[in-house]
């Protein structure tokens, strides 16, 4: 539980500093800096969250995709019908 906490604190960190150099408010003028922001949130939410982070580290960024469209729960279910053995007809 310790390593978890430890690891909490480490993302919040790595966070706020992130929002200090990339932060929309620190560069108004630089459209790159905004981009580079939505995607270091979007990172942040992926690793706080731990079923997102389990998708992810499973599956990738598919897998994500996945979780919005079916739902976490039918992300496990979608990658086996859509494996090449489950599409073999039975015979």
């Amino acid at each position: 539980m310790a390593a978890e906490q430890q690891r909490q604190r480490s993302l919040s960190t790595a966070g706020e500093s992130l929002y200090l150099t990339l932060g929309v408010d620190k560069n108004p003028d630089n459209p790159e800096a905004a981009d580079k922001f939505k995607e270091i949130n979007n990172a942040h939410a992926i690793l706080n969250d731990p079923t997102k982070r389990n998708i992810y580290d499973k599956y990738g960024s598919l897998g994500l995709y996945v979780a919005e469209q079916f739902g976490e729960e039918n992300v496990n279910t979608y990658f086996v019908l859509s494996s090449w053995w489950a599409k073999c007809p039975l015979m």
